[in-house]
Parts: structure tokens; C-alpha cells; sequence
């Protein structure tokens, strides 16, 4: 059973930088569709970025510019760098993949695995 860790978060101030990782507990999560979905309180659970099985990335438009997903060098993670952050960034980042998933998605539905979450904090 594949399992998926979230790490990183925490309270930074408007305009400041995170760097989250997502890791894998198997060696082929480094060949697998990994995106990263956030979810702000009480609204939806929105995807953010993807990395494909071949390295492409893909980013929603709020995102974009701002954010860059990357697999981690020598491990088993997929790395999202967050810069210049807002309060509406502000959320629960999750991290998830669908084994053998062909390009990228921003959809939860096609998604199987899923982590627990890691707290984003966006406030001065």
C-alpha cells in the first residue's frame, strides 16, 4: 500500500516563502503523476500543481509564476516551492497521486492516494 507524507508548512507573512514536499514509501512514486491540491476553510479542495510521469509540469492560473513543483533530487518526493505568498494561499496543502496516470490533472476525482496534509498559513 502506497503511502503519501506531507511536510513543510507552517505561518509565514504575506509576500514570504515555503518549500513543501510530498513524499512517496515506494521507489516507482518517483515515476508516478504527483499533484498538489490545497483546501481553504470552508471552500473546495483545488488542485495547484502537477508534475506528469515525464516531468511536465502544469499550474491553476492563481498559482502560476508564483509556485513551482519539482522532483526531489535522490528521493522519492515531489517538491512544491511557494513564493510570494497571500493570505488566500492561506490552507490544508495535500498531496496525491493515481499510479499510472497518463499527463496531468487538476481534478480530485482522479486522484487515488491521498496524504494527511499540511498546514499553509498566510497571515502578518
Amino acid at each position: 500500500q502506497l503511502r503519501i507524507v506531507e511536510s513543510g508548512g507552517g505561518l509565514v507573512q504575506p509576500g514570504g516563502s515555503l518549500r513543501l514536499s510530498c513524499a512517496g514509501s515506494q521507489s516507482r512514486f518517483n515515476a508516478y503523476r504527483i499533484t498538489w491540491f490545497r483546501q481553504a476553510p470552508g471552500k473546495a479542495r483545488e488542485g495547484v500543481a502537477c508534475i506528469s510521469s515525464d516531468d511536465r509540469p502544469t499550474y491553476a492560473d492563481s498559482v502560476k509564476g508564483r509556485f513551482t513543483i519539482s522532483r526531489a533530487d535522490g528521493k522519492t518526493a515531489v517538491d512544491l516551492q511557494l513564493t510570494v505568498l497571500r493570505p488566500d494561499d492561506t490552507g490544508v496543502y495535500y498531496c496525491a497521486t493515481k499510479p499510472f496516470g497518463v499527463g496531468c490533472s487538476l481534478n480530485e476525482r482522479d486522484y487515488t492516494y491521498w496524504g494527511q496534509g499540511t498546514q499553509v498559513t498566510v497571515s502578518s
